[in-house]
């Protein structure tokens, strides 16, 4: 079976707290770790009252004095809202904490509105058009202290400058995020679980053009799929119903905290609403744990996959704790005592 990982969103659910969904986050890693899972990601968002999880930095510290054998990263850095350099930096200081527990996983979308993205930028000089590929060129500049003589950013270090960035990972959700990890020899993660571009196809395309780099000397590639399991069919389908009225919501631009599955049975669901979930449901895999390894199997087959990233928006944190340890069992994860 391939490796399993974890990439937290940190949901906030009605009735609690973004407080909570941050501890609940600590919670869940300290089990990831006892259970035999490869890496605990943290995404980044911005202004939404769904996600917690807005300073991946520091939650990636956070979790991984906690924890013994998790490598921990971001799900992903979205690097059109940062100075490359400060994440160069703070990137360097958990590896320098953590030496190869850290991965660095960058993505190209704000991760937010437009009007909160212009918030995180406004005070950064630059172009306010897509400037991901300069941003991550500089980014790489700087740890290959590449720049060429002349050029005012020739004498400038990355601190502590005698330790490397840890493995830098792109994030996609299309064919141009494959293509670009290929050329400059990274790592790549494909999320499956919101995106509309073929899985396989990207990661086909993927390994057929990656280049060796100073990054990795081989590609490796990660898919991200959102997965709700439980002890009984029934079960799982309750809650999946939370999830399937967050993602109408979403579509509708609607950022609410995850319903429970009271909240998802009582809601007024028009045939429209219905044929959206519908259609949602074949990114979303649902069930019991063989029911679900049952589904995951070919298309991690398909996709060549080298290690599955579980996401799992369950309202009940104990629930969501279950989930991961059943997808534990299912792949024959190696638990620790």
């Amino acid at each position: 079976m391939v490796p399993l990982s974890v990439l937290d969103l940190s949901p906030v659910t009605t009735g609690s707290s973004g407080a909570a969904a941050l501890r609940n986050s600590l919670d869940l890693a300290e089990l990831a770790d006892r259970l035999g899972y490869t890496r605990y990601w943290l995404a980044e968002h911005h202004n939404l009252a769904s996600i917690a999880s807005a300073a991946p930095e520091i939650m990636i510290g956070q979790i991984a004095a906690r924890t013994r054998r998790l490598r921990v990263g971001s799900g992903g850095v979205m690097l059109p809202n940062h100075a490359p350099l400060m994440v160069a930096e703070r990137f360097k200081v958990l590896e320098a904490l953590f030496p190869g527990r850290i991965d660095l996983g960058i993505g190209r979308a704000p991760g937010t509105d437009p009007v909160t993205s212009l918030a995180l930028r406004m005070r950064q000089q630059g172009s306010a058009d897509d400037d991901f590929l300069e941003r991550l060129q500089e980014l790489l500049l700087m740890e290959s202290r590449g720049y060429p003589e002349g050029h005012p950013f020739r004498g400038v270090q990355a601190m502590p400058s005698d330790v490397k960035l840890p493995p830098i990972w792109l994030l996609g959700s299309s064919d141009y995020s494959s293509q670009l990890a290929a050329a400059i020899g990274a790592g790549f993660a494909f999320a499956h679980h919101f995106a509309t571009h073929d899985a396989a196809a990207a990661m086909r395309s993927y390994r057929e053009h990656f280049r060796p780099s100073a990054l990795r000397d081989r590609p490796y590639a990660i898919l991200g799929v959102a997965v709700v399991c439980a002890d009984t069919e029934d079960g799982a389908e309750r809650l999946a119903s939370t999830m399937d009225l967050n993602a109408l919501r979403r579509a509708k631009g609607e950022y609410l905290p995850l319903a429970s599955p009271q909240e998802a049975e009582a809601h007024a669901y028009t045939a429209a609403d219905r044929e959206k979930i519908f259609r949602n449901r074949a990114r979303l895999f649902v069930g019991t744990k063989q029911a679900v390894l049952d589904r995951l199997t070919p298309l991690i087959e398909t996709t060549g996959a080298d290690e599955l990233m579980i996401t799992s928006g369950i309202h009940d944190h104990s629930a969501r704790k279950r989930a991961y340890e059943l997808l534990a069992e299912a792949f024959g994860l190696p638990a620790s005592a």
